[in-house]
């Protein structure tokens, strides 16, 4: 009976949502302040109904109720809480409801925000987030219901993989699509924009928050999925440029574009078409990363492979971009730049060339990605598209990146003279030679790790000196002590120097992948007592072993590990056989440290007790994991509340 309750609030919430966007758009027309609290109210009903409807999925599974296919299929009683919890999301139907929830969930919050209600933008804002509302109720009541009932109640379920069996499976997933439907409100907001012919940077400083926090939440959707597949599926690294972890990059890197290029407009009032063509292609491509997981035209680990949503996705996608283009061109007019760039040599061209350098790793993944399906399509011809392509196209652009944000703080608006750029380049250009040197003369000889590391070193050193300059100048200026200018300086401009917290965290990203180059990996079959060398490290296999968890059993290997003559310890690569499911998980060993880690798969045994391990010392692994977290505190450091400039309108310093 619950669960038939939780399809009804799902049918009552696509009726309100239909009324919500004829309530707002007939109230703006006539001015009729009723309909639009009215609208104002729907909108928060059907908040509502999905949330109840997605508490009576969640007590289904959390009570195993059988009855319900979704629940049979992903559940079974011997699952812990929080991975019945977790399984809300697992499936295509509950994955779906998870999405419908946050967009409502943002929605409702646009429609209560005093903020948004201050804007004639809100009813078509509200309108087109509705659009996508009724789109995923659409296919959730009609296509995929995870409410849908078996005839007969299994006495047991079929459990969740194993492979999402792990807290990852709680993190990726939600923040990922966090990411991607956050970027919607800037969207729906560029296009209401565009509708009321409003085409000045309004729209920007409303959703400029929202930006941010959809561009973390993917941040961290991604990192957590590479944290996840690293301890995971065995293979020895984070990112695999599979077709769906590219998915979610895209609009990572089209989303950063925008992220930069609309502080251009706000400055200078340029940009416009370009910022709006971003905004799109992004929202584009997160519909585009749902349709590749959900089409089944993917052999992915993270794909619904027995998905039929595919073909519906992509006519959703295309149809809104198809209307969003006919509104950008429609309006062309009202965006053709006002002002030009000044100077080559000027934030506003630095600024631009990054953008140009992220569309272009853009559409590299992206017909990296495609190219195989477009191949199988037109010739019949299966064409596999691997890791060796991505990495020789999006290494170099990458470290061009680099390059022009370590430039982008040393020059000025406008145009830089040649005693500014003398003054400003000197310091770090000192440190990245002087590293490259002593790099060099320590053996690191080859030309891309040690270029990669200069670039990196170069703007890393821009940034502190920003930061340093930043504190004396305000010394100077106020007579506070270094602590309190440090402190003062970065409250009172806290999205300059949280951008720069982020770019460092990128940098340390960057820095984990240059180990890459030095990366050992071995791969040997080993008996009881025998001795494995790899690199510095002896590895002293003990034995294999078994043991029982509840009803599961795990098989693993202990093995103990030396470095050179010291004792670190021992590590415990295991495989975890489940009752209900054919395949046993893989659950790495991994010792980590700031310079490496040591990495240590059980791929399998014999019955003589011959036992099979893949081993890998992966250098400056550790850098990835906080470079994302410091990319996080940026963005939170970022967006918390703070006013004022960085030395307040008497001190503020002209670069």
């Amino acid at each position: 009976m619950l669960p038939d309750i939780g399809f009804i609030f799902l049918l009552l919430g696509l009726a309100i949502s239909i009324y919500v966007i004829a309530a707002y758009l007939v109230g703006n027309k006539l001015r009729h302040q009723k309909l639009l609290e009215s609208a104002k109210g729907g909108a928060g009903a059907v908040f509502l109904l999905v949330t109840a409807s997605s508490l009576t999925l969640i007590y289904a599974l959390m009570t195993s109720d059988f009855s319900v296919k979704y629940v049979a299929r992903y559940t079974s009683t011997d699952m812990v809480s929080f991975y019945k919890f977790s399984a809300f999301w697992a499936g295509n139907e509950g994955s779906l409801l998870l999405w419908l929830w946050m967009l409502v969930g943002y929605g409702a919050v646009i429609a209560y925000s005093k903020r948004h209600q201050s804007t004639h933008m809100t009813p078509y804002v509200m309108s087109i987030m509705m659009v996508n509302a009724i789109f995923f109720f659409v296919m959730i009541i009609f296509v995929a219901n995870p409410f849908e009932r078996l005839a007969v109640a299994p006495s047991e379920g079929n459990g969740l993989n194993p492979m999402l069996q792990h807290p990852g499976m709680v993190l990726h997933p939600v923040t990922t699509y966090l990411g991607y439907v956050g970027f919607l409100v800037p969207f729906a907001y560029a296009m209401a924009a565009l509708i009321l012919k409003r085409v000045d940077d309004v729209w920007i400083k409303i959703t400029r928050r929202w930006t941010v926090i959809a561009w973390m939440f993917l941040t961290l959707g991604n990192m957590y999925g590479g944290q996840w597949a690293y301890v995971e599926l065995g293979w020895g690294g984070m990112w695999a440029w599979d077709p769906v972890e590219n998915a979610s990059f895209l609009p990572w890197l089209t989303g950063s574009a925008f992220l930069h290029s609309v502080m251009i407009q706000e400055r200078k009032d340029m940009l416009k078409i370009w910022n709006v063509s971003l905004i799109i292609i992004t929202y584009g491509l997160t519909l585009f990363g749902t349709f590749l997981v959900r089409s089944g035209v993917l052999s992915s680990v993270h794909a619904f492979a027995d998905s039929n949503l595919g073909l519906y996705f992509l006519l959703f996608l295309g149809a809104m971009m198809i209307g969003s283009l006919y509104i950008m061109f429609d309006r062309l007019n009202l965006l053709r730049e006002q002002r030009e760039i000044q100077s080559f040599l000027s934030k506003e061209s630095s600024f631009l060339i990054n953008n140009l350098l992220l569309v272009g790793a853009t559409f590299a993944v992206f017909w990296g990605t495609v190219f195989p399906l477009i191949s199988e399509a037109v010739t019949n011809v299966k064409v596999t598209v691997g890791a060796p392509f991505f990495n020789q196209v999006a290494g170099p652009i990458l470290l061009a990146m680099i390059l022009v944000m370590g430039i982008c703080p040393l020059i000025a608006w406008q145009k830089s003279s040649v005693a500014n750029l003398r003054s400003n380049f000197l310091n770090p250009l000192v440190v990245a030679l002087v590293l490259a040197a002593v790099l060099f003369f320590l053996g690191m000889t080859k030309p891309w790790a040690l270029a990669a590391t200069s670039i990196i070193a170069f703007a890393t050193a821009t940034h502190i000196q920003e930061f340093v300059r930043g504190t004396m100048v305000r010394m100077r200026m106020t007579g506070e002590g270094p602590l309190t200018a440090f402190k003062n300086l970065t409250l009172k401009s806290r999205r300059r120097y949280g951008g720069y917290v982020i770019h460092l965290g990128i940098f340390m990203l960057a820095f984990s992948f240059v180990g890459e180059f030095y990366h050992i990996e071995k791969t040997t079959s080993v008996r009881a007592g025998e001795i494995i060398q790899i690199g510095d490290y002896n590895l002293n296999f003990n034995k294999l072993d078994a043991r029982r968890e509840g009803p599961n059993e795990i098989v693993y290997a202990d093995i103990s590990v030396y470095k050179g003559e010291k004792y670190l310890g021992k590590m415990h690569p295991e495989k975890i056989f489940y009752p209900t499911w054919p395949q046993p998980r893989t659950n790495v060993a991994v010792r980590g440290t700031l310079a490496e880690d040591l990495y240590i798969v059980l791929v399998g045994w014999e019955q003589d007790g011959t036992t099979a391990l893949k081993i890998k010392v992966n250098p400056l692994m550790m850098w990835a994991w906080i470079g994302m977290y410091v990319m996080v505190f940026g963005s939170i450091f970022a967006l918390w509340p703070g006013q004022g400039t960085a030395l307040g309108p008497k001190y503020t310093r002209r670069s």
